[in-house]
């Protein structure tokens, strides 16, 4: 993860050097550092230019996502692996422990998907989003019935903190009968 994060500096420090002009792009090392860093940083200036961004910041924004796919892929990982160890323990355990191992997954991935969403409805990302979509098709059968019957308090949706505690209060009672 560390080379491509440098690869991607690497890209966005060439292509910037060319597009300032600290760097002649018509000169030998401008159409090398074109040549070098241009397969990286143009499709991310051309979806840059379809959401009417700036395609100049087209390198730093290929750092920062490559920077922030790398902190998921990582989390992502460790998750999968720490799940991997948990169902090991959870099958020497037995049925009670394979229940509790389902229990706190499911928790896990519901507690997550509260929050991409609550983070998505921050950033102006809606339900019809491609990539928001299993997020909401998860999370709408806990949020919205509290969201009927839980009043607005102005600005604050308090639903995805009220849902939250709910999965907790039941983890927890579930956790205690088993």
């Amino acid at each position: 993860m560390f080379a491509v994060f440098a690869v991607a500096v690497l890209a966005a420090v060439a292509s910037w050097l060319v597009r300032t002009r600290r760097v002649s792009p018509f000169s030998p090392m401008g159409r090398g550092l074109r040549r070098g860093s241009d397969w990286l940083v143009k499709p991310v200036e051309a979806r840059l230019l379809r959401t009417g961004g700036n395609p100049v910041h087209a390198g730093w924004w290929l750092v920062i996502g490559v920077a922030v796919a790398g902190i998921v892929l990582i989390g992502v990982v460790t998750w999968l692996v720490q799940v991997g160890w948990q169902f090991g323990g959870a099958a020497r355990a037995g049925p009670r422990g394979v229940i509790a191992l389902v229990v706190d997954v499911a928790y896990k991935v519901l507690f997550w998907a509260i929050l991409v969403r609550v983070i998505g409805s921050w950033l102006g990302v809606g339900p019809y989003a491609r990539w928001m979509r299993p997020v909401y098709w998860l999370t709408d059968w806990l949020i919205e019935p509290i969201r009927r019957a839980l009043p607005p308090f102005g600005m604050l949706d308090l639903s995805p903190l009220v849902a939250i505690l709910v999965l907790w209060v039941l983890r927890a009672v579930v956790f205690a009968v088993l």
